[in-house]
This record gives structure tokens, C-alpha cells and sequence, in this order.
């Protein structure tokens, strides 16, 4: 099982870590209008929207990699206000502006997916040991 909570802290590390370059880039786009190397910008989301999206994913990228390399003992916890923040973006984005491009099964897999994280930050020894003291 410790092998699986590693390999499984290595992935958010990675998709974290993903998550703050795709921000970054995003957020290029948003301000500049120079594309990275895709267009990045949802044209059926208002600018607001589209700002806190980035802003979101930017942080919640930000947050893991420092809370992650510094060890900080409150990762977890704000890890999980930032992915309840993107599962509530998520549902707006997807039940207000998205109908046509978004399908209910990519919408639950996203929600499912915040939940698994979040419940592996708060529970799993691993996570426990690393944030050091974090309890919940």
C-alpha cells in the first residue's frame, strides 16, 4: 500500500505541478491574447469566469508544488478548499455555459476526482507523514 500512496503522490505532483504551467499559460493568453501553443480561452465562458478559472488552476498548481517541496503543514487542507472551489467552478461552467460541449460523465469524472484528492491529502498516511503536522 505505501508503494501505491507514493506512486499516487508522485501523480498529483505531476498533474499539480501540469496545473500551474497550463494557469501560467492560460493566464498568458487571458491578458495578452498570445496563444502558448493552443488556444486556451473558452470563448462560451464570460471574462470573469474565465479569469477565476485560471486563477484557480493556477493556484491550486502553486499551492501543491510549494506545499508539496516546503513540507507546509496546512497543503492538505487548503488543497481541499481549492478543489471544492474547482468543483463548484466546474458545475457552473459546465450547467451555465457548456451544454453543448461538456458531456455529465466528464462533469461527474471531475467531481470524483476532486473527491479522491482530497480524501488522500486529509487520510492517507503518506500524506500525513509528509505534511508532518497536519490532523485532522
Amino acid at each position: 500500500m505505501k508503494v501505491l500512496s507514493k506512486l499516487y503522490m508522485i501523480l498529483l505532483l505531476v498533474a499539480t505541478t501540469g496545473m500551474l504551467l497550463w494557469g501560467l499559460a492560460g493566464f498568458l493568453e487571458y491578458f495578452t491574447g498570445i496563444v502558448p501553443f493552443v488556444r486556451l480561452q473558452n470563448d462560451a465562458y464570460p471574462d470573469g469566469v474565465q479569469f477565476v478559472h485560471w486563477l484557480l488552476i493556477t493556484s491550486t498548481g502553486a499551492v501543491f508544488l510549494t506545499g508539496y517541496l516546503t513540507k507546509w503543514k496546512w497543503t492538505p487542507f487548503v488543497m481541499v478548499m481549492l478543489f471544492s472551489n474547482l468543483a463548484i467552478l466546474c458545475t457552473i461552467e459546465t450547467f451555465d455555459f457548456m451544454s453543448a460541449q461538456w458531456s455529465f460523465s466528464a462533469y461527474a469524472s471531475e467531481i470524483v476526482f476532486y473527491l479522491i484528492h482530497s480524501l488522500f491529502l486529509l487520510f492517507s498516511s503518506l500524506s500525513k507523514s509528509h505534511f508532518q503536522h497536519f490532523r485532522i
